[in-house]
């Protein structure tokens, strides 16, 4: 089996500190908890922008010293949102992504739409074909967001008229209401329906988190873990950091004679490295 590939969501953009106060906000805690996580052993960080209070971020030069201070700490492989879910209705939509160009290695890429809670996310195909352009312009790989199985094959056709290249990088978003649950009957569902030769991943969100994690372990997919999408160590117990997560997956992967890939070997498996 390969090995395991650790992402650690540091912040999302919707999470509150008065829910967790270890949530980071600003470029610096950003890059600092993105540097715990390296250190803990992930191989990537999935970012997003925040302004000081905490609200989402769009702002290129922000997210350019985020970059900066996170390439100044640690290789790791930067996975940034290009989510328009919280853009304000007045910007042009392709703010969303005006990070790409500082050439992060991954870009979240989002081609289908899904009830996100109470708020509609709405990814109709016009769009999806822009940011695709953008993503291959600068070179950057993208992690196809799923909500469920008919996004997977809004990203075939896509795939078929060229917008997106083999092999498709897929990422399971489980649990989020309005989209599929987090069962691993579910997970399987969403494994056999991907096209020959994908790479996947899968995130539980809430109490989900931990038992899609280890499913996905045994499965041989690749695991998310981190703030974004839970709060909690356990029930009641708020996690410390981001990196308390990532230290338990790597101690869980360990137990389960799946080894953790490092950084290089992450690059490799994802072909962002020959």
């Amino acid at each position: 089996m390969e090995k395991l590939i650790i992402t650690a969501a540091v912040n999302g953009g919707i999470t509150p500190r008065s829910k967790n106060p270890a949530v980071p906000y600003t470029p610096e805690e950003i890059a600092n908890a993105v540097y715990e996580v390296w250190n803990a052993g992930a191989s990537v960080a999935h970012i997003h922008a925040r302004n000081l209070d905490g609200t989402p971020s769009y702002q290129q030069e922000v997210w350019g010293e985020i970059v900066d201070k996170v390439r100044a700490r640690c290789d790791i492989i930067l996975n940034l949102s290009t989510s328009g879910l919280n853009l304000p209705p007045d910007a042009p939509k392709d703010e969303a992504w005006n990070h790409l160009v500082y050439r992060p290695e991954i870009a979240s890429y989002n081609c289908g739409s899904v009830n996100h809670g109470s708020k509609p996310f709405i990814n109709p195909p016009a769009l999806a074909m822009e940011l695709a352009d953008a993503i291959n312009q600068y070179g950057v790989k993208p992690e196809i967001e799923i909500y469920h199985s008919g996004v997977i094959n809004e990203a075939e056709t896509l795939h078929l008229k060229g917008y997106l290249k083999s092999p498709m990088l897929f990422a399971f978003a489980m649990g989020i209401h309005g989209g599929v649950t987090a069962t691993c009957k579910n997970l399987i569902h969403l494994i056999d329906s991907l096209p020959a030769g994908s790479l996947w991943s899968a995130l539980g969100i809430g109490k989900a988190q931990l038992p899609i994690n280890v499913h996905t372990i045994l499965l041989g997919g690749h695991v998310r873990t981190g703030l974004e999408d839970n709060i909690y160590y356990k029930a009641g117990e708020l996690a410390t950091s981001n990196a308390q997560l990532v230290e338990r997956l790597v101690r869980l992967s360990h137990e389960l004679d799946r080894p953790v890939a490092s950084t290089q070997e992450a690059r490799k498996i994802l072909g962002l490295v020959s």
